[in-house]
């Protein structure tokens, strides 16, 4: 049987390992959270591998998994182990079928020819991923680095807000594979189609659609860090301050 004592030495252990493990997570947050997003960036680009070792459960167990996060539309997500890293929409219609409905083309994840399907879109990749290339340039410059006001992270989303509505607009009006973000003939007419016609049509790598997802996703990355990585370091450093005072007073050892 427990006496008072023991159960007071117990506690009194388990508060101190706690604090520890609080002053080792303020110390070290930004590799806590960069790893955290790591895990949850990586693991869209591992259902391919899996689809193509023959490991078709874990693959679209990833797919199911992030379904809820993405619209997983094939013509706009990357490949891997395949002829091409990204396909247009009239060859995805006729690897798969030739349908223009949404909810039909996302169960689209590839084959052996084609390659498979990264489980989320391109969009989905800069834009979570990104946070942990700024989180680096972060943890270099944060000292230097002054808050961003919330009326500057609303800005640095602004364009992907509209880049992502002008879209859905487009797939909602004019059909998908049809809208006006799908030809871009107004961006054609306003450059008086000085660049290829590969630029201004589709979603493949190097159109005017695909740049516009990677550079708004990067303004997203660099938004988020920028806002809300200041007040965490402000946050942790406090905690891991109070934390150590404690543990001074006490005579103990972190």
């Amino acid at each position: 049987m427990s006496t008072p004592n023991t159960v007071s030495t117990n506690g009194r252990s388990l508060a101190i390992q706690l604090n520890r493990a609080v002053y080792w997570m303020s110390r070290r947050w930004l590799l806590v959270v960069s790893l955290l997003i790591g895990i949850w960036v990586g693991l869209p680009w591992l259902a391919p591998l899996f689809m193509a070792l023959g490991w078709t459960r874990a693959g679209d167990a990833i797919y199911l998994l992030y379904t809820v996060q993405c619209h997983q539309m094939p013509q706009r997500s990357f490949f891997l182990f395949g002829e091409k890293t990204m396909y247009g929409l009239s060859q995805i219609q006729g690897a798969w079928k030739n349908t223009n409905n949404p909810l039909i083309l996302r169960q689209f994840t590839g084959n052996s020819q084609m390659g498979w399907k990264v489980a989320w879109s391109d969009r989905m990749v800069y834009m979570y991923t990104s946070p942990i290339l700024w989180g680096i340039l972060f943890k270099r410059w944060h000292k230097q680095l002054k808050p961003l006001p919330w009326w500057g992270l609303a800005l640095f989303l602004l364009p992907m807000a509209l880049d992502g509505f002008t879209h859905m607009i487009s797939d909602m009006t004019g059909g998908i594979g049809i809208g006006f973000r799908e030809t871009n003939a107004w961006l054609a007419a306003l450059t008086n189609q000085a660049l290829p016609a590969t630029f201004y049509a589709g979603d493949a790598l190097g159109s005017f659609n695909s740049w516009m997802r990677l550079i708004t996703g990067l303004l997203f990355g660099l938004g988020v860090v920028w806002f809300f990585y200041p007040l965490l370091q402000d946050a942790f450093q406090d905690t891991a301050r109070q934390i150590k005072m404690k543990f001074e007073q006490a005579g103990l050892d972190l």
